[in-house]
């Protein structure tokens, strides 16, 4: 039954929403990673080793000269295990809401750390697409438990 609500089974009709929801915002998702990325990386340009150390970003330097490095704030290298993934598409989807609840506190908390007017621009725009993801999760479990209530007949 899973494999079928995951659209495992392309002749599944009932999936193919949520099939292209949970593809589109993946794919965003990287999107917004780049956008980070570049972000940073239009921040750093040009610095020097004293405006680096003054915005406590040596130990970055030290390890990684100005190139890009996945890592939260506390230094913390991004990993793949943090995308979870537990097979049942209602708890997973859960789990996505969370995750888009967390990312849009973090913008928030970007924005009042930020006084750059064009870096807190991006920075609503990502915000705005977390709470339009969460939007879209929500609707995709809705259609989710919606299929695993209704009568099957195969």
């Amino acid at each position: 039954m899973k494999d079928r609500v995951l659209g495992r089974h392309m002749s599944c009709q009932p999936v193919n929403g949520p099939k292209g929801v949970l593809t589109d915002i993946g794919t965003e998702e990287l999107a917004h990673m780049e956008i980070v990325a570049t972000l940073v990386f239009k921040l750093l340009e040009g610095a020097s080793i004293e405006a680096i150390k003054a915005a406590d970003l040596g130990a970055h330097y030290a390890d990684h000269d100005r190139s890009l490095y996945w890592q939260n704030a506390a230094g913390m290298p991004w990993i793949a295990a943090y995308v979870s993934a537990t097979g049942d598409p209602v708890a997973d989807l859960h789990e996505n809401m969370a995750a888009e609840q967390k990312a849009r506190a973090v913008y928030e908390n970007l924005l009042r750390l930020s006084d750059d007017p064009l870096v807190n621009d991006t920075l609503r725009f990502l915000r705005e697409r977390e709470v339009v993801h969460y939007q879209r999760f929500g609707e995709t479990l809705m259609h989710i438990e919606e299929y695993l209530k209704s009568k099957k007949v195969f």
